[in-house]
């Protein structure tokens, strides 16, 4: 690790027409600073709001607060003293008790909790050794059901590091299964079966069945072959009654009030959690599926059903920012609620919107680039602002604009951040941003610690930030679009935005660079191998070799739906799209980033990259750091993986 006070001050390249350097670590100290919520639960008699926040990480809080007016101070709810972490907040269906999660009894070990709504001593329902995940009530109140993966050794999800292999390599699976604990007190019983991982579930309005996708085998990877089923409470008997199309993945199953129906979201999908498509009804006695949002041009994130409400509620990624819809059951028609330039989940974790069981109440998650984040309650588009925890936080970043360009048929949008203290006489250099995925969108934010290119903002760039074809927010076909395609139009599309923006914005364009992780890390590397336009670049998590990728990475299933075949079966789908076919092509200076136990993008990927570059004589840099996934936990990593990009970018387009 290089010498602390790197991380505090950056070096200024020293040209005519760029100034120096600004610090980074105030706007680190911002982020740092930032209250960040995980949760905004309404209850269903639309009275009360619980919301979790974290200040730090590994460490969450419980609130409850009166909806009804005045200046009722929040109630804490709480395990106990030694608390590190409380979370996944459930209401009562009478709205006098909440289940959550806590690690009181053992640091990082979970366990069920209930708790009096309006404070009180909570009682501890489980002693089990593994995970335990999203708790939710049966309809009577008397139980509550758990996700739980027995005896998992490491945290669940393709996010985290993966343990090194040794000795005779083998798979072990830990399946996450439903278990059912007595609200009063009691053992957990495991329900469904023992074979098969349970990813999202919904209690039947009756409380006799769940509605759940599964899938047999190892849970990070196979969620994208997952089906819909249902499984009863009592015997854990599972029945399959949807089973998507192979550019289909599913995601949030929610029973109809009327129990006849389950509707979910259903579309083309490249990560777990960041959820995508369009709504479909599957009846629960048989029939086909039916599309209730056929051609919708936005991309369905989440779905809520109150159950005493006559529409089906659901969130949207929308050009570029964020919406609230309803259908109506009876008319079959859409109405959209409200739309805004913001973000309205964290990331990584889309929880829709929280509704009362009339509909009439509802709590969420909103923040932008100008608006930290802060949780919201009241009627839909028509909020009322609940914390203010982050009131200090200032944007040390620019203004955002939204973009549209045309690329070979399609609208596409995208974000370009301006410089702090913008001079519309000078020239800026620019930084290409692309967001991981594909299936995901980039929407305006409160930036967060680590790998963050809106921060360059900070330190005199342009940033922009494309939603190109194969993104989230312009409908399923535009979704669609790169399958079988990677890096052909979905970088004619960022190309068409970089000339849009140059025509825009006071730009120089021999100063543009480009990075990215995950998908974003795999276009930075396919981009300097396709074009000489960027002057610098900063592969995060990237693929430089899909052949080879194919037998590396932990999560093979997410590739069938997007080349048509497995590599055994069509390799050369997968050569026409890997960097390194084109290597020998690369000019642009490239910085490499991994993390050791990258399951996602696993660290070869890099190495092959960095090695070619190393060999053929261009400038370049490869960092790995220890025991890090794909997602970055250690605040010195968050930190130096930031630092180090700008010093790249400063170092070679300054």
């Amino acid at each position: 690790m290089r010498s602390s006070h790197l991380l505090f001050f950056l070096l200024a390249a020293t040209t005519a027409s760029a100034q120096p350097a600004a610090p980074v670590d105030p706007a680190l100290t911002e982020i740092s600073a930032t209250i960040w919520y995980q949760q905004a639960v309404v209850s269903p008699d639309g009275s009360r709001l619980a919301y979790v926040q974290s200040a730090s990480p590994g460490k969450s809080e419980i609130f409850t607060v009166s909806l009804a007016g005045g200046d009722s101070k929040p109630a804490r709810i709480w395990a106990g003293e030694s608390t590190s972490a409380e979370s996944s907040v459930a209401w009562s269906p009478d709205s006098k008790q909440i289940a959550f999660l806590s690690d009181r009894e053992k640091f990082g070990q979970l366990q069920l909790y209930v708790a009096p709504a309006a404070g009180g001593r909570p009682r501890q329902l489980t002693h089990l050794t593994g995970l335990l995940a999203d708790p939710r009530w049966s309809p009577d109140g008397r139980r509550i059901a758990i996700l739980f993966t027995e005896n998992l050794p490491r945290a669940a999800g393709p996010l985290d590091p993966v343990l090194p292999d040794s000795g005779v390599v083998e798979s072990k699976v830990y399946e996450q299964r439903i278990a059912i604990v007595d609200a009063a007190g009691g053992a957990a019983r495991q329900v469904s079966p023992a074979d098969f991982y349970i990813y999202e579930y919904d209690w039947s309005p009756d409380g006799r069945s769940f509605a759940a996708t599964a899938a047999r085998g190892a849970g990070d990877d196979n969620w994208w072959i997952a089906q819909l089923y249902t499984i009863a409470a009592d015997s854990g008997q599972m029945r399959a009654i949807f089973k998507p199309g192979v550019q289909q993945q599913i995601a949030v199953p929610r029973w109809s009030p009327d129990g006849k129906s389950i509707v979910l979201i259903a579309g083309l999908m490249s990560d777990e959690g960041v959820n995508g498509g369009e709504i479909l009804q599957v009846p629960v006695g048989g029939g086909a599926a039916r599309n209730l949002t056929p051609g919708i041009a936005s991309s369905v994130s989440h779905l809520a059903w109150p159950r005493q409400s006559a529409h089906l509620y659901f969130t949207e990624h929308a050009d570029g920012g964020s919406a609230i819809s309803q259908w109506d059951p009876a008319t079959g028609k859409v109405e959209r609620l409200s739309q805004g330039d913001e973000s309205t989940n964290p990331s990584f974790e889309d929880i829709g919107i929280s509704l009362s069981d009339d509909g009439k109440v509802s709590a969420l998650i909103r923040s932008s680039w100008r608006q930290p984040p802060e949780v919201w309650a009241g009627a839909i588009g028509n909020w009322s602002q609940r914390t203010r925890a982050n009131s200090q936080r200032k944007p040390l970043w620019g203004e955002a604009k939204s973009l549209h360009w045309t690329s070979d048929g399609f609208r596409v949008q995208g974000w370009l951040l301006y410089p702090v203290n913008f001079n519309p006489s000078r020239k800026y250099p620019l930084v290409v941003a692309v967001h991981g995925g594909p299936a995901s969108s980039l929407k305006p934010f409160w930036p967060r610690p680590g790998f963050n290119p809106a921060l360059l903002s900070q330190q005199g760039y342009f940033v922009l930030m494309p939603n190109p074809r194969g993104s989230y927010g312009q409908g399923e076909k535009f979704t669609l679009a790169n399958v079988k395609d990677f890096g052909g139009g979905d970088l004619r599309d960022i190309l068409a935005g970089v000339d849009e923006t140059v025509k825009t914005a006071p730009i120089d364009a021999n100063r543009i660079g480009i990075t990215g992780w995950s998908y974003g890390g795999f276009m930075t590397m396919w981009a300097v191998t396709q074009t000489t336009r960027f002057r610098a670049a900063v592969a995060g998590a990237g693929l430089a070799n899909w052949q080879s990728y194919y037998g590396e990475n932990a999560i093979d299933q997410w590739m069938i739906p997007y080349f048509g075949a497995s590599v055994y079966d069509d390799p050369a789908v997968y050569a026409k799209s890997s960097p390194i076919t084109f290597i020998k092509r690369v000019k642009t200076p490239t910085l490499v980033l991994v993390g050791s136990g990258d399951g996602e993008c696993p660290p070869p990927q890099s190495y092959e990259f960095w090695h070619a570059l190393k060999t053929l004589g261009v400038k370049t840099q490869m960092v790995v750091y220890p025991n890090e996934g794909h997602l970055f936990h250690e605040p010195e990593h968050q930190r130096d993986v930031l630092v180090r990009m700008i010093e790249w970018f400063n170092g070679n387009l300054r």
